[in-house]
């Protein structure tokens, strides 16, 4: 068995959740409730690489970041801090730093963690303007991953159809960020070997780029019928898998030629995040369906019958 962290909403987040779920994953993949740690709207989670630190963010129009220590099995509070924006949805550690990604305004911050994995000092902001086409979603900015690769930031802008970028390292430099063709509205992304794959929410589409962020290509994200708001992307082996909202399904591609090769139900409604280890896909049902368990076949997911209830799950930590 290891231990599998599941984030989502909470009541005063617009939710039911229980905060940071703990569940224990069993030899055949299937997971077990194993305690849970209060949190107010912990959507996102992510874990120190080297110590027994869990971040959560907590997604209130007054953001906060929640450190919790994990080595004694529950989550242990161990400090809480304010995000440095409004509604943050994801974050990312990369050594000494952990990046936030703050939805509502578009805000980015990087916060310096000390050698236990705690925050220390003031951290550095970084505001964006901007919009989009689209009325409703693209007013302004609104950052929405972060993900740090090769010593650089990157962070995804929603609502400025960007792709922001700063490099790590003694000092932070903020890089001029990648436009992307506007309406795509970017909303996660994911390295490979031979460059970037980003879905776009508003256009429902994969889009695939070079390492120099030139457009290589794009296919709609889902094969069904009606609006679909692509959410999560992942690349497994030779795999690329998308996470698709309103078809509720999970999509299978070929990275090097973004031809479909499977797509399945996910087993409950609005899929808002997965993850993948070895031949075991959980998916993250937020509006209904809880957690639910694949295993891959070929790369193909198939459902195995288990399934995890958790109120509101929009994050999987395995």
């Amino acid at each position: 068995m290891n231990t599998v962290y599941i984030g989502g909403y909470t009541p005063d987040t617009g939710g039911a959740g229980p905060g940071v779920t703990v569940a224990a994953r069993a030899a055949d993949g299937s997971l077990t409730e194993a305690g849970t740690a209060a949190a107010s709207g912990p959507s996102f989670l992510a874990a120190h690489p080297s110590l027994p630190v869990l971040y959560a963010v907590g997604e209130a129009d007054h953001g906060t970041i929640t450190a919790f220590g994990t080595a004694t099995g529950e989550p242990e509070r161990l400090a809480t801090r304010s995000s440095g924006g409004s509604s943050p949805c994801h974050l990312a550690v990369f050594e000494h730093l952990l990046a936030v990604a703050n939805y509502a305004d578009g805000m980015v911050a990087l916060h310096t963690l000390d050698d236990e994995g705690l925050f220390t000092g003031p951290p550095l902001l970084f505001p964006n303007d901007g919009g989009g086409p689209d009325p409703e979603r693209q007013r302004g900015p609104h950052a929405h991953q972060a993900t740090f690769e090769a010593g650089v930031l990157y962070v995804t802008d929603l609502g400025a159809d960007q792709i922001r970028q700063w490099r790590v390292r003694r000092e932070v430099t903020e890089l001029e960020p990648v436009a992307l063709t506007p309406g795509t509205g970017p909303r996660h992304l994911v390295s490979a070997p031979g460059g970037w794959f980003v879905t776009g929410e508003l256009d429902g589409r994969v889009h695939a780029f070079d390492r120099n962020w030139n457009p290589t290509g794009h296919a709609p994200a889902s094969g069904r019928e009606g609006v679909n708001y692509p959410s999560h992307i992942q690349l497994h082996r030779d795999r690329l898998y998308v996470a698709n909202r309103g078809p509720d399904t999970i999509a299978v591609f070929d990275p090097e030629t973004l031809k479909m090769i499977a797509e399945v139900d996910c087993g409950g409604d609005w899929p808002r995040h997965f993850a993948i280890d070895g031949d075991d896909l959980y998916v993250a049902n937020q509006r209904g369906g809880g957690v639910v368990h694949f295993r891959l076949a070929d790369g193909v997911p198939e459902p195995t019958g288990h399934v995890l209830a958790v109120p509101t799950p929009t994050c999987v930590l395995l």
